[in-house]
């Protein structure tokens, strides 16, 4: 296809200048729109208002300008059928071979904070998709451009084959169009949606490729990362690699367990390794080192090639520390001067600094099953002790509340059945992922690699028997949260009793499937 005229009105200015030039040197004739048009007669372009082809002035704003037959019969006319061919020649259309169009920033507006609603549906594009959408679907005959990264490779084809433009190179121009269109409505539609009922009748939703990576959960399997559109940030997002192999699928998913654990935690220093996306290690302390020593002494075993998580950047000392294990990733809000080089000397530790400062609201919880997805409301935790019953006679002690409370906190991400062991601001066993709360009590207890001896109890739902609480309190427990709910409530909570245990109800179950 010969192109010879082209119609450019882009929000996005990029690179219009260059390419504009660029289609004038190869004979194109250039027709534009308003501010598109102004920038290009700036640069000394010879530019054709939109005007001459139909007729009637830009109006309202900007509103109307390209929406006219006289356009989409120049941009939709099938070239090769004796119909199209008359009608153009009747009503004297001229041919649109190559349309360059990109859209109002619809994306950047909606998140800016404090963006007013007029400002936000102010900057919905009317014209510009359905003029994309034209030129995509009659890419047989219309070439469209709707990326500045694109116009290089477009320009060189142009140049090199005498201002002829491939079929190939336009059905790849019309995809990347109609994803574009696609994400643009999408952007839209959830702005809209995220006004009204927490589940619209049409969940839609649209993510781009923000990097491919090395393979899946397994060597064999292919897999990419792709970002949520729209979203304030994403588990990569502000993420900077100093070092090490390229980041997994399975360490994505593991940085991200840990992270939502620290963002739990509050603002002490604390660390938390996870392995195989359930928290194996998890403490608060006195300073990060603290944090970190009292992390891995809960379970070194576990936490050998675990991902580790940090929320205060990393010093001489503690590098020093982490330096001694093996470590898949660590991710940490910044290295103090020293840390990186010692931490370096380890070839495939993965070492990545989260440059993120303020954390946004997550959005809903979504699950892909076999054809379809499950969206719920994330579940959050209720740490405030206000809110919850203690059902026994014996109040817990302060230092059992607060380890109650930061028990309570971990066993939220831990895989159901669930059950965290914890003394002085850290774990010391979990039990996870079994399919009996007596196992996950079992476990938790076989984990723990010290005397249990004042340790507090948290089960992410309610004891059905009274027999798993009554293990853990025979190994030195003397304080339990759980959410409360069984018919058999009063035979646990007399276990309790009877042992002098104190015991919280929280009324809230926190399963993690």
């Amino acid at each position: 296809m010969r192109v010879r005229r082209a119609l450019l009105s882009v929000s996005d200015k990029r690179g219009i200048v260059d390419f504009a030039r660029g289609l004038g040197e190869l004979g194109v004739e250039l027709v534009s729109t308003g501010g598109t048009a102004g920038a290009l007669q700036d640069a000394g372009l010879a530019v054709r208002g939109v005007e001459d082809l139909t007729g009637l002035p830009e109006m309202m704003g900007g509103r109307v300008k390209t929406l006219h037959p006289k356009i989409y019969a120049g941009v939709l006319a099938v070239r090769n059928d004796a119909e199209h061919l008359a009608a153009a020649r009747q009503h004297d259309v001229e041919w649109i071979d190559l349309v360059c169009v990109n859209l109002y920033p619809f994306e950047r507006t909606a998140g800016r904070r404090g963006a007013s609603e007029h400002e936000v549906i102010e900057n919905i594009d009317i014209g510009g998709p359905p003029m994309i959408r034209a030129a995509a679907k009659n890419h047989a005959f219309t070439g469209v451009v709707v990326s500045p990264e694109s116009y290089d490779a477009v320009l060189d084809e142009l140049r090199e084959s005498g201002g002829l433009l491939s079929l190939p190179t336009r059905r790849w121009l019309a995809a990347e169009a109609f994803s574009y269109t696609a994400r643009y409505d999408t952007a839209i539609s959830r702005w809209f949606s995220e006004g009204g009922e927490d589940f619209p009748g049409l969940f839609v939703r649209a993510f781009e490729r923000i990097t491919e990576l090395p393979y899946g959960e397994n060597p064999h399997q292919r897999a990419a990362y792709y970002g949520q559109v729209g979203a304030r940030r994403h588990v990569l997002s502000q993420v900077r690699q100093h070092h090490g192999k390229p980041i997994s699928y399975n360490n994505i998913l593991d940085v991200d367990a840990a992270r939502r654990i620290l963002d739990d935690l509050g603002g002490d220093p604390a660390c938390v390794i996870v392995k195989h996306n359930n928290p194996c290690c998890a403490a608060v302390g006195g300073d990060l080192l603290d944090a970190y020593r009292r992390a891995f002494e809960c379970d070194p075993l576990s936490a050998f090639g675990g991902v580790i998580v940090v929320n205060r950047p990393v010093d001489v000392e503690t590098a020093q520390a982490l330096a001694q294990q093996f470590v898949e990733v660590l991710l940490a809000p910044g290295y103090e001067p020293g840390a990186l080089e010692i931490l370096e000397a380890k070839p495939n530790v993965r070492l990545l600094e989260d440059e993120e400062r303020r954390r946004a609201a997550g959005g809903l919880d979504v699950r892909s099953v076999t054809g379809g997805l499950l969206v719920q409301i994330p579940d959050s935790i209720d740490g405030d002790r206000e809110r919850m019953d203690v059902a026994t006679s014996r109040e817990p002690t302060d230092e059992e509340w607060r380890d109650l409370v930061f028990a309570w906190t971990v066993c939220r991400h831990v895989k159901s059945n669930a059950i965290v062991v914890a003394r002085d601001g850290a774990t010391v066993g979990l039990g996870m992922g079994q399919t009996s709360r007596v196992d996950a009590v079992r476990l938790a207890l076989e984990k723990a690699r010290s005397d249990l001896a004042g340790c507090v109890l948290a089960s992410d739902a309610f004891f059905p028997f009274a027999d798993a609480p009554a293990l853990a309190i025979a190994a030195g427990v003397t304080a339990i949260v759980q959410p409360g709910g069984s018919i058999r409530d009063d035979e646990v909570v007399a276990e309790a009793e009877q042992a002098g245990v104190a015991m919280v109800m929280t009324s809230r179950r926190h399963f993690r499937h």
